[in-house]
């Protein structure tokens, strides 16, 4: 096996001589942190005009102004 295909190591120490305990907690602490992260994108509030409970009508209440309110989202 030559120096090329031999693999990078994730984690490098480059200064000071950590345990075995020490550096086990350095790396699931980097592995949270990168898995964390994610590869999806953020998700986005759907809009009200994509909302599925807008096409779902509103109980009507009668009274004064009711005309006015009854077209209005909530």
């Amino acid at each position: 096996m030559s120096e090329q295909d031999t693999p990078r190591p994730l984690l490098r120490v480059v200064r000071g001589t950590p345990d075995d305990d020490e550096l086990a907690a350095l790396t699931a602490v980097v592995v949270a942190a990168a898995s964390s992260c994610g590869d999806e994108p953020p998700r986005r509030r759907r809009s009200m005009w994509g909302d599925p409970a807008a096409h779902h009508r509103r109980p009507l209440r009668p009274g004064p102004g009711a005309w006015r309110f009854s077209g209005l989202p909530r």
